[in-house]
């Protein structure tokens, strides 16, 4: 099973991936933007130091497995968010996740962000597919999608009702088809624009 690179690229945005040693950056990041992230990010209610440490942890681990890729988000040198592809949807399916930082929004960084991850998704073998799912009343990461070329393809009720303040519960889900990769010089159709 192949591996996205440490770092990524695009336009404006560096992605690294999250070491344990980041606890004062991340810890830093969330904390600035609590009142930002609360009405989306289930965990911004309660988060701490330890749970910051719990995630880098974490991280590490399902960068090893295979399982998850989880990117700080930089911009210019500076830590304004982060980023994760998953593999929860399934075989040959990543879906994608992002928050930035409440003062480095409306810049189209987490697009750049997205951009990054879709390119990553791509050249891992087996992959015909990502995804990105958001609440319903989200419409900053519906927008992110819908620049990035994905499709709506369903939104379906949230088992146990909304996980955020801001939540309706309604999960809304896009995809983005990219079918197997290919090699010999063939050209892909990326659809970043």
């Amino acid at each position: 099973m192949g591996q996205p690179a440490d770092v990524l690229r695009f336009d404006q945005v560096e992605l690294r991936r999250w070491r344990v040693d980041d606890i004062e950056t991340l810890h830093r990041t969330i904390t600035e933007s609590r009142d930002h992230l609360l009405p989306w990010m289930p965990f911004a209610a309660t988060h701490d130091r330890k749970q910051g440490e719990g995630f880098l942890a974490y991280s590490e681990e399902q960068w090893g497995t295979g399982q998850e890729y989880n990117y700080a988000i930089t911009s210019g040198g500076v830590v304004v968010g982060s980023c994760g592809l998953h593999r929860r949807i399934g075989p040959a399916g990543l879906d994608i996740g992002y928050w930035l930082h409440h003062a480095w929004t409306g810049k189209g960084l987490a697009t750049m962000a997205a951009a990054a991850l879709v390119q990553a998704g791509r050249d891992l073998p087996g992959i015909d597919r990502i995804e990105i799912h958001h609440d319903a009343a989200n419409s900053a990461s519906g927008a992110v999608a819908r620049r990035l070329g994905f499709t709506e393809v369903e939104r379906i009720r949230v088992p146990g009702g909304p996980e955020a303040p801001g939540e309706t519960g309604v999960q809304v889900r896009w995809r983005l088809q990219i079918g197997p990769r290919r090699t010999s010089g063939s050209v892909t159709d990326a659809r970043l624009g």
